[in-house]
């Protein structure tokens, strides 16, 4: 008999990188500010330590840059820095779905469907959710324990919200999602891929949008 998993609270280091991360694309911090790592601890509850680890890791994201002996600083991002990322996001998502048209059951495609359905109905909050869920199944349906690997960091880095800051974008995620899942049932491979692939380069586009509206660029 399985035992239910118990969700485990994040690491120190996961608050601190989700919480660097948020103030970043909320446009709290700006491309070239530095980061009061002193400010972020204490406003944590943690110790510095944590913190440093948080940077290092959004520094490997080339979200942070840290020249030696001089702190931490947020990256000096172009508009094509984000676009290129989600191109990349792109890319290997779209193999990871070429691969999983042919392995994935009908079991999991009507599992997919379930999930579409939801996400028509819900808040914008349970959307990201279940717009997270509709891709994981994708992805692991793929078989490619490396292409999870590239998919885990390139899908941690980039802005959230794309559901609370533009009226329109579901409707656009949704017609996107609709075609590769007929893609997957169809056992298309070429046409997952360039399917997917056109998803998150509109994903690209949209953050673009929803950063100026933050004036992350100001």
């Amino acid at each position: 008999m399985d035992l239910p998993r118990v969700a485990q609270p994040p690491s120190l280091k996961a608050a601190a990188v989700q919480e660097i991360r948020r103030r970043i694309f909320a446009g709290e911090l700006r491309p070239g500010d530095k980061i009061d790592q002193d400010e972020i601890a204490e406003f944590l509850g943690i110790s510095k330590l944590p913190v440093r680890e948080a940077l290092i890791a959004l520094e490997l994201e080339s979200i942070v840059d840290m020249p030696p002996r001089r702190g931490a600083f947020v990256a000096l991002m172009t508009r094509d820095d984000v676009r290129d990322h989600y191109w990349l996001l792109g890319v290997v998502s779209g193999l990871a779905a070429a691969r999983a048209a042919a392995r994935i059951s009908d079991v999991s495609l009507d599992a997919l469907e379930a999930i579409l359905n939801r996400m028509e109905t819900s808040s914008s909050r349970d959307r990201e959710t279940l717009n997270f869920e509709f891709h994981r199944m994708i992805n692991r349906a793929s078989g490619s324990r490396r292409l999870l690997t590239e998919l885990k960091v390139l899908g941690s880095a980039g802005p959230h919200g794309f559901y609370e800051a533009h009226d329109d974008w579901p409707e656009t995620a949704d017609r996107d999602h609709r075609e590769i899942l007929t893609a997957l049932r169809a056992r298309d491979a070429d046409t997952a891929r360039t399917t997917t692939e056109k998803h998150f380069r509109h994903g690209g586009d949209r953050a673009v949008e929803m950063l100026e509206a933050r004036q992350f660029w100001a």
